[in-house]
């Protein structure tokens, strides 16, 4: 694979981190959407909250999500990190699938699950079959989400855990007289 110039690597980075940027600001107004639906007493709020998480789970996650792996994809391809040669890419790896497993398709699931309960029983959403056990699906979530995340911006500034060993250059052998 061609190496990138010193331009593209970073026009490729900076393109990474707004798509990072984007996740963790989609990240803080679930949590404030989340927290709103937990406590509010207006059922027009309520299905407003769902209805919001619903559309972003379908829109700015997905493309975020999209544009984060295929940058962090082609900056590991064509530079020297390589995509298992560090064991904190590695790890951003696991953690990019985790992240991507639930806010594809569990955020996305749990908000359209609440979006029929809150339109058509307002506030009595809260007594149906199933929707408390949605919402505390959906709060799990986006702790994972959340947590997950945070670890891979400081897996990103850290960089732990240094070069697997089997890309480690070999000490020379010593001769033996």
């Amino acid at each position: 694979m061609k190496k990138l110039t010193l331009q593209g690597r970073r026009i490729l980075l900076l393109l990474h981190i707004i798509f990072a940027a984007i996740m963790l600001g989609v990240q803080a107004v679930f949590i404030i959407l989340a927290l709103t639906a937990s406590v509010t007493s207006d059922s027009t709020v309520l299905h407003a909250c769902y209805s919001i998480m619903h559309l972003l789970a379908s829109s700015s996650v997905r493309a975020s999500t999209i544009g984060v792996t295929v940058t962090g994809i082609m900056l590991s391809v064509m530079t020297s990190w390589k995509l298992f040669r560090y064991n904190w890419i590695i790890a951003k790896e696991v953690l990019t699938l985790l992240y991507i497993g639930v806010g594809i398709v569990g955020l996305y699931e749990w908000t359209l699950k609440g979006i029929e309960p809150t339109a058509q029983a307002g506030l009595g959403a809260w007594q149906t079959s199933g929707f408390t056990v949605n919402h505390s699906l959906l709060w799990i979530g986006i702790a994972v989400q959340t947590v997950s995340l945070i670890v891979m911006y400081i897996l990103s500034i850290w960089k732990p855990g240094g070069e697997r060993r089997s890309y480690r250059k070999p000490l020379k052998e010593v001769k033996q007289t």
